[in-house]
């Protein structure tokens, strides 16, 4: 459908986020549509590093996720939109012409998910990739000295990092945290 805009060259499709991110270092592109959920790579994560390589190309992610959480990581992440797959050719097109301009742009539907905030949403917390790391250990059964051993770090150490990530994420045991974890696509099920 893109192919007949114009204004518009459709250099490349990719799918994986290494065939990208291998591309887009040595390539130049304005544009990039992105969809969250890869083989390879999760999309909110892999904008963030799309505009490190890449400051200056727009990313709009382009999905069938319509949570509100997802929508706010991607914008944070640096997306310059966010776009719903059920969006029709004119206002798609409407919003690439948009973010070339500079804007972060948004489909009806997608203004209407963010401007209506939920109970149900989580905000998306900062972790690092210690964190990050002892999250998936814990998702796969394994026990702070158990983390501990493979990671060479102490058990205590461990255990202020399991603290803090319930905190970050406001749960109150490992089941919960893993739970939230999963919904916000930080960890795979």
């Amino acid at each position: 459908m893109l192919k007949s805009q114009s204004f518009l060259t459709v250099s490349q499709t990719f799918t994986s986020g290494s065939d990208l991110i291998s591309f887009l270092r040595s390539n130049e592109t304005d544009i990039v549509l992105l969809d969250i959920t890869l083989p390879d790579a999760n999309g909110t994560e892999l904008c963030l590093e799309i505009k490190k390589i890449s400051p200056q190309t727009s990313v709009i992610m382009f999905s069938n996720r319509s949570e509100r959480s997802i929508i706010m990581q991607a914008i944070q992440n640096g997306a310059s939109g966010y776009i719903l797959k059920n969006t029709s050719i004119e206002e798609l097109v409407m919003c690439i012409k948009g973010a070339l301009s500079g804007n972060i742009v948004f489909c009806e539907e997608t203004k209407q998910i963010i401007s209506r905030p939920s109970q149900n949403d989580l905000p998306v917390p900062r972790i690092t990739k210690r964190e990050k790391q002892i999250l998936r250990m814990v998702a796969e059964g394994k026990t702070s000295a158990m983390i501990a051993e493979e990671l060479f770090l102490s058990p205590l150490t461990v255990d202020t990092h399991r603290k803090n990530l319930l905190q970050k994420f406001q749960a109150r045991n490992s089941t919960e945290l893993i739970n939230r974890a999963i919904q916000l696509q930080l960890i795979e099920e």
